[in-house]
């Protein structure tokens, strides 16, 4: 069994896998890190670890520490040139974010046609997988509640919004979340157009703020709980 752990921007997300199903899942708010360990060791024993970290160094020892502790091997997972069916067509393949390559991994082993691959979160990022799975590119924008943010600061008059969508917005603050909600749908939208003739092609939308954003989209589409865990327990 694989102990999966995704170190994100804004939290952790792990999950046990015994090679055809999900044991455990769970989340964890980096301000409750120093209990990772503890939380781990009531899970299903797992018999190895892996690992992606965009997170910063502060956490990435942080885990080692906690998966050190139950006596596990850790695989920090990193991007490569080709790894289960997936071809990395990036420039410079190794600076592809971890979670990016994991996300595409996954992607690749729940659907084997083209796909669109987007992963909402504190950054949402949009990429295109060909049916041969190749990684074509894609995007990073920032996240809709990081575009909501961004206008509270960079602007004299307009608030940190806590409205809700509409499509007519006739708040300010419901004007603020719709337009930032659509500005992510909209990206997503443009970029299926890559894959939309193509046999079999689906978006698949993951990350902790997909919810909203996946009832926008008019594509072809499903919901994945988690791509970047469910790339990294075929990555161990």
């Amino acid at each position: 069994m694989i102990l999966a752990i995704d170190c994100g921007n804004s939290r952790l997300k792990w999950g046990v896998h015994d090679g055809a199903r999900w044991l455990a899942q769970g989340l964890l708010d980096y301000a409750e890190l120093p209990g990772l360990a503890g939380l781990l060791a009531v899970q299903p024993r797992a018999a190895r670890a892996v690992a992606a970290n965009v997170a910063g160094p502060r956490v990435g020892e942080a885990v080692a520490a906690a998966v050190a502790s139950l006596g596990l091997p850790l695989l920090w997972a990193k991007s490569r040139s080709a790894q289960h069916g997936v071809s990395n067509l990036y420039d410079q393949p190794e600076q592809l974010g971890a979670d990016r390559w994991a996300a595409l991994v996954g992607a690749r082993a729940l659907h084997q046609d083209a796909c669109l691959v987007v992963c909402a979160g504190t950054a949402t990022t949009v990429d295109v997988l060909d049916a041969d799975g190749n990684f074509q590119g894609g995007l990073i924008l920032p996240g809709a509640e990081l575009m909501c943010r961004a206008l509270a600061s960079g602007t004299a008059q307009l608030p940190l919004a806590e409205g809700k969508f509409a499509g007519l917005p006739r708040n300010t603050m419901d004007a603020i979340v719709s337009g930032c909600l659509h500005a992510q749908a909209g990206a997503v939208e443009r970029m299926y157009e890559q894959v939309a003739a193509l046999p079999g092609a689906l978006c698949l939308v993951s990350g902790g703020a997909a919810g909203q954003l996946f009832e926008l989209l008019r594509l072809p589409k499903r919901r994945v709980d988690n791509l970047v865990l469910e790339g990294l327990a075929r990555m161990g």
